[in-house]
């Protein structure tokens, strides 16, 4: 069975997926949860199986701001208490709904499967950078792929050079005048940094260039404990100690929450537009997916470390965090961790 890491927060939904009134149904961590808001607004998340007779409670219905089960009309508020019994006397203890931690930040509601007395919601990451800059849209893909793997595909951006030649790519210009460095906060943040100086410019930048300019460029990549990440992206043109800019600054979320042990719910945003929104469907969907998917598959099951996988120097910063991360799964669960 897949250990999930429980006293860290996950993203759930972005908030506009939310409606004001029925519920958003969503598997998370293998689970099946309920997403609805009550009359003042407020979120909540709520085990979607009655603890009766375990079907899903979606197959009920809204009362106001209680749930009510479909199948024996038990009803339950939103703190997760059973209100109703409709065979009447007492209502047994046990006729209770998880509803972990939930906070709403950054556009974004966050949960804590774990301990509900460690749900610091100062330990969210930041990602006030998705509303300060430019318009942007929020979407989110279930991606065919166990999320470590995914997590791993991010933080290593050398692959941006392979797989996206035409998209992403950086003309090469990553491994012949790249600098990479790798560095840990004191917040346990996890960063992965890439300066590219006085190279020839991506195929997408190109056009905006004229013929024979350089450019420096800063990839940097920042994790948070189990996969919520943050990409920055600067162009300038070369010499410019990276004041002449080409593009603004971009800065992009790339947040992950395991769906099931071999599914992950990925949301990021991307400007507005069609044009944009399919730009982000080909980078994660047909050049990301497959290959990362084809991966798992390769791997059959294997852990990754009894693969006994050949590490580069590019991948230091996506070991390190494959490490941090069973540093952690040990302090909740024991030294069994592989």
């Amino acid at each position: 069975m897949t250990r999930f890491l429980r006293n860290v927060w996950y993203a759930a939904a972005w908030s506009d997926e939310v409606p004001a009134t029925g519920w958003l149904t969503r598997r998370l961590l293998d689970r099946p949860w309920l997403l609805w808001r009550g009359a003042d607004g407020q979120p909540v998340m709520q085990a979607d199986r009655c603890p009766h007779r375990f079907v899903p409670l979606s197959r009920g219905r809204r009362e106001g701001d209680t749930i009510v089960c479909g199948y024996h009309g038990l009803t339950f508020g939103a703190d997760g208490r059973c209100v109703h019994n409709p065979f009447g006397g007492p209502v047994p203890d046990a006729a209770r709904l998880e509803c972990p931690p939930l906070v709403e930040r950054h556009g974004a509601l966050w949960f804590w499967p774990g301990d509900p007395a460690q749900a610091d919601p100062g330990l969210i990451p930041d990602f006030a950078f998705i509303d300060q800059g430019a318009p942007i849209e929020r979407a989110v893909h279930v991606m065919d792929a166990e999320y470590q793997l995914i997590v791993d595909n991010l933080m290593d951006l050398s692959h941006a050079e392979f797989l996206h030649v035409e998209s992403f790519g950086t003309n090469g210009s990553l491994m012949s005048h790249g600098t990479q460095t790798v560095v840990q906060d004191d917040d346990g943040a996890i960063w992965n940094k890439w300066d590219i100086r006085d190279a020839l410019p991506p195929q997408w930048a190109a056009p905006m260039l004229v013929e024979g300019q350089r450019v420096d460029q800063a990839l940097h990549i920042r994790w948070h404990a189990p996969a919520s990440m943050a990409l920055s992206i600067t162009m300038a043109r070369a010499g410019s100690n990276g004041a002449d800019l080409i593009v603004p600054p971009m800065d992009n979320p790339h947040i992950l929450t395991p769906e099931t042990a071999t599914t992950t719910h990925y949301f990021f945003t991307h400007l507005p537009g069609a044009e944009q929104a399919a730009m982000a469907r080909r980078v994660f969907l047909e050049e990301d997916e497959p290959m990362i998917r084809a991966q798992q598959d390769a791997l059959a099951g294997q852990d990754f470390w009894a693969a006994r996988p050949v590490i580069l120097p590019s991948d230091a910063a996506a070991i390190r965090v494959r490490r941090r991360m069973m540093q952690l799964l040990r302090a909740e669960v024991g030294a069994d961790v592989p």
